[in-house]
């Protein structure tokens, strides 16, 4: 094999372990084809791995979990500024957030004191303070009702306590979920800031069940809104009334019989589109005390159930799920408007729910997926981000509130409403973007305050046009069509496109502006300036970059290279910044592939103990980018463990990582498992050619969920690189998992027959599988029929079960058992 210039590497030791990340190198030839290990001069003796007990393991384990639960999930996020209105007194912002006080196990309220003048040079270092006196968020014993099981499932929450808040400026009330109900607290605002530790006050109910998703309506802040039991309710805070909004579930204990819900993200939206809220307040408070909340509708009466069980509890029997696999129906959506009408002492006079005009699918036929949703800043419009099936179409479109009647289409004086609807009233697609590879649903838009009637400009993200994610300002005509709404109607496919005015680039290049997982812009209109984190410098690092919207020019960095930044941006700027311990010592450790569709560098990250001839972990997941300077976690410092121990662990970013442009992470489009094996093999022979320290006889491959698969693919179709591997809740058969993430990569099975077979899972030997039996989201039925396949074929296998745990371990015993086990095997096979 062919390979490009070789660079020295700077040895340099970090404890017992050594760190490298990647820079630069030249291009190579093409990928080999070759299942033959790289042969190489020189090779190094085994080094023994030494061999300890399974008690000897559970100590090192204990030792080290305990350690790193000392540092994870210390840091704080979720930040608001508050500006001071008396400005009496040193401090002139307030900035809170959530973290985790010392001493404590549990997230909790915080705020912070900033200083009136701050040295333009100075390292601020600022001191939390607890918000709230003596709080318990918990609820008792830990034990979470099966929703916030659930939905802590969706959001990968390992922590304790409160995890989210909603927040007033005007008032300064904060709004939150805990023990197992809804709590307020006021701070700041109008009122000036309290100084002393506050009790919370409990909301109280008088509806069954655990209530959900709260948020205050913004223009009248004595009104919170909350899921219950699938409907959607609203509470004075003020006066106690509540109300219970919509009547779509019918409160019956039987999933087949009750298929409906209203303000609620189902599974798929909530898993794959990273949108948890099914629900959005109008920010204005029109006349006449109207106040307004966009939802959606769902009918999952035509999506297969399924149920989830475990021997292990029988009192709970089976979990009885909706779950749409891949190729079958997904469930049917709308987007409804609830109005609420109250007097002027805020008792609610009136509540109605209006429906568009004609039903969401007429209006938007080939629309599957709302994946995003809410309102302009002056309350205009309602908007909504809409995807087609196969995520190559993305419409935004622009919902006046006037064309949601009070009337079904079905309904005797539906004609009577559409002759009082105001005229040139409907929908306005004011942006379309098309791909042959997939959309990435971002969350940037940034609409302005309409200055005509005719015109709307707003800041989008675009990643589609030329293949990497960057920044444009936009303005788009509001020409009404010349439709009349009758029942017959059916749009045609550009009645509601509006034409373009000005389409302005504000950022471009090789590089991403980061879009996904919730990456925010922040906005300062007088000086006419956008923030924003991106990758302009270096993939490896996440910076906080200024561009001017006016006048587009050069695009300045904001953070000190070398570290990644996690930022929140107000009048001042906290970052909050971790350097990764895996990556303090830059070195050159990077290298090129050439295909014949593009040249693309990939980043290893490699950590090692002293030592030659050292047994290899490789470590994979599925499309995200574990490689760059940033705090990982605890799921890192176990490969510092690995290390610790004598095995030289190998990351690296293959094709399909995000954030290295549309064409890096589309290559495995229709070929999930086959790309990314090529990689990893193509970066362990190059490291094994350059680095003379790692045995590439003893190679093992790791990963969890998608990473498991991956685990598996190795295994299968290199097992004369891969001697074992180590897959945690593996995708075994794509056509078991579900349509929002199967037909993005994989389209439906019967378009795509070769690469879902491609895809499917039957390994030789020298594995161990270890499976969550309640996973509802890869089911246990994955491994079920691996363990099949494999006992068919006569192969050995070991499985690891844990009877309680869903997909993600979050028994602190099941997760050091996990651990313990992996070590074991590794030991053991390795």
């Amino acid at each position: 094999m062919h390979r490009g210039k070789r660079v020295k590497l700077e040895d340099e030791t970090e404890g017992s372990w050594k760190s490298f990340a990647a820079v630069r190198m030249t291009a190579v030839d093409d990928i080999s084809d070759s299942t033959e290990v790289v042969e190489m001069d020189d090779v190094p003796s085994q080094f023994f791995v030494e061999k300890h007990s399974w008690d000897g393991l559970r100590d090192i384990i204990h030792g080290s979990r305990k350690y790193s639960g000392m540092i994870i999930n210390k840091a704080p996020h979720d930040f608001q500024f508050v500006q001071k209105h008396d400005e009496s007194g040193p401090h002139s912002h307030r900035l809170y957030y959530l973290g985790m006080p010392y001493g404590s196990r549990e997230n909790s309220l915080l705020y912070s004191e900033i200083p009136k003048k701050i040295r333009k040079e100075a390292l601020l270092v600022l001191s939390w303070k607890q918000m709230l006196d003596h709080f318990q968020a918990t609820p008792h014993h830990g034990v979470y009702s099966r929703e916030e099981e659930l939905l802590r499932e969706r959001k990968r929450l390992g922590v304790f306590g409160i995890t989210s808040y909603d927040y007033h400026t005007q008032s300064g009330l904060f709004l939150f979920q805990a023990s197992n109900s809804l709590f307020y607290c006021r701070d700041g605002g109008h009122n000036g800031f309290i100084g002393a530790p506050m009790k919370p006050v409990e909301i109280k109910t008088q509806c069954s069940g655990i209530r959900m998703d709260p948020k205050i309506s913004p223009g009248d802040p004595s009104f919170i809104a909350f899921i219950n039991n699938n409907d959607l309710w609203v509470t004075n805070i003020e006066t106690g009334e509540e109300r219970r909004l919509t009547f779509c579930h019918k409160g019956l204990n039987n999933v087949k019989e009750d298929p409906k819900s209203a303000g609620v993200a189902t599974f798929v939206i909530q898993e794959e589109f990273d949108r948890f809220t099914g629900y959005w307040w109008s920010p204005a408070a029109p006349e006449g005390r109207t106040l307004q909340l966009l939802y959606e509708e769902v009918d999952e009466s035509e999506v297969e159930i399924i149920h989830v069980s475990s021997p292990a509890l029988e009192e709970r029997k089976a979990d009885v799920y909706r779950y749409p696999r891949t190729g079958s129906k997904n469930p049917q959506i709308s987007l409804k408007l609830a109005e609420i009408q109250t007097d002027q002492h805020g008792k609610i006079i009136s509540a109605q729910n209006k429906e568009l005009v004609l039903p969401f699918t007429t209006l938007f036929p080939g629309v599957e997926y709302i994946a995003r949703a809410g309102w302009t800043r002056d309350g205009k419009f309602a908007w909504a981000v809409l995807l087609d099936r196969s995520q190559q179409k993305l419409q935004l479109v622009l919902l006046p509130p006037a064309l949601f009647i009070a009337a079904s289409v079905d309904d005797p004086q539906w004609e009577e409403h559409v002759e009082a609807m105001p005229e040139g009233v409907q929908p306005f697609i004011v942006y379309e973007e098309l791909t042959d590879i997939w959309i990435n649903v971002h969350d940037i838009f940034y609409p302005f305050i309409q200055t005509t009637n005719d015109k709307i400009t707003f800041l989008w993200v675009n990643e589609s046009q030329t293949g990497f994610c960057h920044l444009y300002r936009i303005t788009s005509l509001l020409q009404p069509g010349c439709q009349q709404w009758t029942r017959e109607y059916s749009p045609a496919d550009d009645d509601f496109k509006c034409p373009i005015e000005e389409e302005v680039t504000l950022t471009s290049g090789e590089w991403e502006v980061l879009a996904r997982h919730g990456s925010k812009i922040w906005v300062n209109e007088e000086t006419k300036l956008v923030y924003f984190q991106g990758t302009k410098d270096t993939p490896l690092e996440h910076h906080l970059y200024v561009v001017s919207y006016e006048s587009p020019g050069e695009t300045v960095r904001l953070t000190k290279p070398g570290f990644s930044h996690s930022c929140s941006v107000s009048q001042v700027c906290v970052c909050v910044c971790a350097c990764e311990t895996l990556l303090k010592e830059t070195s050159d450790l990077m290298f090129s592939l050439h295909t014949s569709a593009l040249t693309i560098e990939l980043f290893p990250l490699l950590i090692k103990a002293p030592g030659e001839g050292l047994p290899v972990i490789t470590k994979r997941a599925k499309q995200v980018q574990l490689v760059n300077n940033s705090y990982k976690g605890v799921k890192y410092l176990r490969l510092n463990t690995l290390a610790s121990l004598g095995y030289a662990v190998v990351v690296i970013d293959g094709r399909g990582s995000c954030q290295r442009g549309l064409k890096f992470e589309g290559a495995l489009k229709n070929k999930m498992g086959q790309v990314e094996i090529e990689d990893q093999v193509e970066g362990l022979q190059y490291v094994a050619e350059n680095y003379k320290f790692i045995d590439m006889s003893r190679v093992a491959i790791h990963g969890w969920s998608y990473g498991g698969f991956l685990s598996l693919m190795g295994l299968i179709h290199r097992p004369n690189i891969f001697k074992v591997a180590i897959a945690g809740a593996p995708v075994t058969v794509w056509m078991a998992y579900d349509t929002g993430y199967t037909e993005r990569y994989m389209d439906v099975p019967e378009n795509n027959q070769h690469g879902h077979e491609a895809g499917s899972v039957a390994p030789p030997n020298r594995l161990l599988i270890l499976h969550g039996f309640l996973d509802e989201n890869v089911h246990f039925f994955h491994t079920n029929f691996l363990v099949s396949q494999l006992i068919r074929a006569g192969k050995p296998y070991q499985l690891q079960i844990y009877p309680n745990e869903r997909h993600s371990i979050r028994c602190p015993e099941s997760g050091e058992h996990y651990e313990i086990m992996l070590l074991y095997f590794l030991q053991q096979h390795l």
